[in-house]
Order: structure tokens, then C-alpha cells, then sequence
């Protein structure tokens, strides 16, 4: 374990003052180094409280002494107000979309250390299995889905939505086809126009998604991440509270190494790993009904097991599931009674339990 592994697994045991959430988790540990013994840790945070700063320096230093390695502390606390000039309650919060994601019950992060796995197909027909699974054990359902793959926003075409958002007051209001609300990149910009951004202009657009869309009332958000770490990652794990992400392979070992080592980027930000799935599984012979491993086989209960979590199930590799992104309606809603559909279904369930 590095030092700042180190330091950063004793900060996630530190609460944010008044908050049961931890500071690791609610972004606000900007860097945190051991050097010849002196942990040097910088937080930024936003308040209008004087005795939070105070509290929080306390609570850090305590924990850090607690390491062996760890003979003296220097912290730095960057105190910014709120941008509103009305206090309240609220001021004491962390600048996170905890307070602002209003309505919205249970946030999922769909994601994958590696591209080519099918993962903003998987997300489309989540959001679709939730939307069914919800309607059936409580009679009604409200889904969203955060299109956070800004540089190859598919969300918009698998879910047949067209158009712009509209805008009412401040906020954009999401786009919605087959009962699920959708937000994406792909509905801002023209459909054949290239997203060239560097970092912070990404980490932008997800606060903005985070804090300027109105989602009115959700039962689960659905968020597809981009492939990898990088900063649209590390951006929303700090701006979006995360109830927990579900990390998405396929059964060959390029892909189960890629993204078992990806996955552990969660644990680095405190946001629980709810389980794997395994996309293209198996084929299945229309002849014979038999299981056909082309792409091999164990690769998601591998990486279930490398994370310490579990496998919430296999997806078949079918075509059917292909055309129903091609025509923007997902196999799960087009095809409610096949199997893939039902594979989707049991993942939802599990994941609904989980959160429950």
C-alpha cells in the first residue's frame, strides 16, 4: 500500500461535521502525501459555518496520528462560501450534488475499465430492467439515465430520444422515451460534431449534469461512465453521491485485467462496488440451444472475485440485443419474454435488493 493509500484509507474513516458520509467520498480531499513523517493533507471545502473548519482539522489530525509512520501533520483547509447570500442549513454541506439531486432516490454508476464491452448497452436496458422490476413490486416506477460518456455519447440513439432538452428556470429538463428520462452530451451538440475537451471542461459538464438537470422524482438514476479512470471518472465520484457502482466485462482475460484494475478507482473514493456482470457471456445456438463460449468463460466471476464482490450474472452474446440499440429500443422493452431480457431483469432485482 502507497503512503497516499495510506493516508487516504485513514481520512475515509473521518466524517464530514454533521454528515454520516466520509470526506474521502464526498470529494474534498484534494491531495494527501507522507513525507519523512509529516502527512501533509489539503481539503477544500464549502461552508459559512467558522466552526466546521475547526472541527474537521481536529477530527483529521486525530486519525492521522493514529499511524505509525505519521510523526507530525500539516493541514490545509480551503474554506469557500456558498453561492448563495441566503444561510442555511444547507451552507454546512460539502459542495457535492448530495443536496442537490433532489428526488432522486438510489444513484448506480454503470462502468468498465475497458471500451468495446457493451457497457452503455448494458446501461440502457438496466435503466429498462429497474424500470420493470420497480413497476412490479411497487406498482410504480420512475428511472433516469446520466449519459456521462461525453466524448462518444451512444445513450441518446440505444434509447431512441430526439431533440433538444428544454429549459425550464435555471435547469434543463431531461429528454424521455419508453418511461425512462435521459440526459447526454449526444442531445447538446450536433449529432456529427466532435467533443474536443480537455479535463476541466469535462469536469464541468458533469457538475452541470449534476446539478442542473431536474430529474423531479427517481427511484434510481442509472450513470454510464466512460471506459477508464480519468477525470470524467474521479470528477463525478466527487460531484455525484454515488450509492454504489456495477462494473461491467466480458469472460476474455484482456478484458477481466483491464477492468478489474479499473475498478479499484472506487475503493480509492470510498463508492461501494455492488457487483460485476459479465456481458457476452455465451451465444446460444438457435439449432441446438446449446451454450456456445466464444470469447471464453469464468472471466466475470474472476474479476467478482479480484473485487471481493459478486457476480450478479450472465449476459448472452445475441443479436437481438445489438438491433434493439440500432432502432433505440432496448431488448428488454422490445422483447420483454427472451432470455437476455430476463438476464437483465434478475441483474436489476439483485442490484434493487442490494440497495434496498
Amino acid at each position: 500500500m502507497s503512503n497516499e493509500e495510506l493516508l487516504l484509507k485513514a481520512l475515509s474513516t473521518v466524517k464530514y461535521p454533521g454528515f454520516s458520509r466520509d470526506i474521502v467520498s464526498f470529494g474534498l480531499v484534494r491531495s494527501a502525501t507522507l513525507e519523512s513523517g509529516t502527512a501533509k493533507i489539503q481539503l477544500a471545502i464549502t461552508t459559512t459555518d467558522p466552526q466546521v473548519p475547526t472541527e474537521l482539522k481536529g477530527n483529521v489530525e486525530s486519525i492521522l496520528n493514529e499511524i505509525d509512520s505519521v510523526s507530525n501533520t500539516e493541514i490545509e483547509i480551503a474554506v469557500s462560501k456558498p453561492n448563495s447570500t441566503k444561510p442555511s442549513p444547507a451552507d454546512a454541506a460539502p459542495a457535492t450534488a448530495q443536496s442537490l439531486i433532489s428526488g432522486v432516490k438510489k444513484i448506480v454508476a454503470v462502468a468498465s475499465g475497458k471500451g468495446g464491452v457493451g457497457k452503455s448497452t448494458f446501461s440502457v436496458n438496466l435503466a429498462c430492467a429497474f424500470d420493470y422490476v420497480l413497476t412490479e413490486t411497487q406498482g410504480s416506477s420512475a428511472v433516469g439515465i446520466m449519459d456521462c460518456d461525453v466524448y462518444g455519447p451512444s445513450i441518446p440513439l440505444m434509447m431512441g430520444v430526439r431533440g433538444r432538452p428544454t429549459i425550464e428556470g435555471e435547469s434543463l429538463v431531461p429528454v424521455e422515451n419508453l418511461g425512462i428520462k435521459t440526459m447526454s452530451m449526444g442531445l447538446l451538440v450536433d449529432e456529427n460534431t466532435p467533443v474536443v475537451w480537455r479535463g476541466p471542461m469535462v469536469n464541468k459538464t458533469i457538475q452541470q449534469f449534476a446539478q442542473n438537470v431536474n430529474w423531479g422524482n427517481l427511484d434510481v438514476l442509472v450513470v454510464d461512465l466512460p471506459p477508464g479512470t480519468g477525470d470524467a471518472q474521479l470528477s463525478l465520484a466527487q460531484n455525484i453521491p454515488l450509492d454504489g457502482a456495477v462494473v461491467v466485462t466480458t469472460p476474455q482475460e484482456a478484458a477481466v485485467s483491464v477492468t478489474t484494475r479499473g475498478a479499484k478507482m472506487f475503493e480509492k473514493v470510498n463508492i461501494p462496488i455492488i457487483g460485476v456482470a459479465e456481458n457476452m457471456s455465451y451465444f446460444l445456438n438457435p439449432a441446438t440451444g446449446d451454450k456456445e463460449y466464444l470469447f471464453g468463460s469464468g472471466g466475470g466471476e474472476k474479476a467478482a472475485n479480484a473485487l471481493d464482490t459478486e457476480l450478479l450474472g450472465n449476459i448472452p452474446l445475441d443479436a437481438s440485443i445489438r438491433q434493439g440499440g440500432d432502432m433505440g429500443i432496448p431488448i428488454v422493452k422490445s422483447s420483454p419474454d427472451s432470455e437476455s431480457a430476463r438476464a437483465f431483469y434478475s441483474i436489476a432485482k439483485k442490484i434493487v435488493q442490494k440497495l434496498s
